[in-house]
């Protein structure tokens, strides 16, 4: 009689079973991962948002002149860029100083990705300027941008539809720039104050 070898392998019930956990296990990681590319997009827009207040900041210092930050509609980075509250993009750019002989010029520009793609950003204030020590100071309508920079402590809102949280960045008079959430507690470390 023939004795049959034992098969080596998986057979067609134990495959059915293994790819039935997996699609199970798939369906339920699913939701949390849209929520992180949710807030991934979210966080992409505040540090591209913090990343151009630093610049003006620091060519403020760096230059000892006074520099305005903005969002714009404009993608081009040249100095006939104009102020919009709902920009999808930031320029830096240096404030004319007549008596110095200093003009007007672009200093840097950058996008805020994902901004119109459901990302939306708040704010309480279009243009900031910072002055030669890094602290803000009001200009009225700086490097003629449309708007008027007022020396106030500013914060920026920045959401998503399907996002489970939100940020905020916050820019105190004395040129301190924080982002925190301000759905949690005060007392929390990542917390707005």
């Amino acid at each position: 009689m023939l004795k049959r070898a034992a098969s080596a392998g998986f057979g067609l019930i134990e495959m059915l079973v293994a790819i039935s956990i997996m699609v199970v296990m798939a369906a339920l990681a699913l939701p949390s991962l849209s929520t992180w590319v949710s807030n991934a997009r979210m966080r992409a827009v505040a540090d591209a948002l913090q990343a151009g207040l630093h610049v003006a900041q620091t060519e403020a210092q760096r230059r000892s002149n006074t520099v305005v930050v903005f969002m714009t509609g404009s993608r081009v980075c040249d100095i006939n860029a104009t102020a919009t509250a709902s920009g999808a993009y930031w320029q830096a750019r240096l404030v004319p100083d007549l008596l110095q002989s200093i003009a007007a010029e672009a200093v840097q520009c950058g996008a805020l990705p994902d901004v119109g793609e459901g990302v939306t950003i708040t704010a309480s204030s279009t243009a900031l300027c910072f002055g030669a020590d890094g602290r803000q100071t009001t200009v009225s309508n700086p490097a003629s941008i449309g708007v008027d920079c007022t020396a106030a402590t500013a914060s920026y809102l920045v959401q998503r539809s399907g996002s489970d949280r939100r940020l905020q960045l916050n820019v105190s008079m004395a040129g301190s720039i924080r982002v925190c959430d301000p759905d949690k507690a005060s007392t929390a470390p990542d917390g707005c104050r």
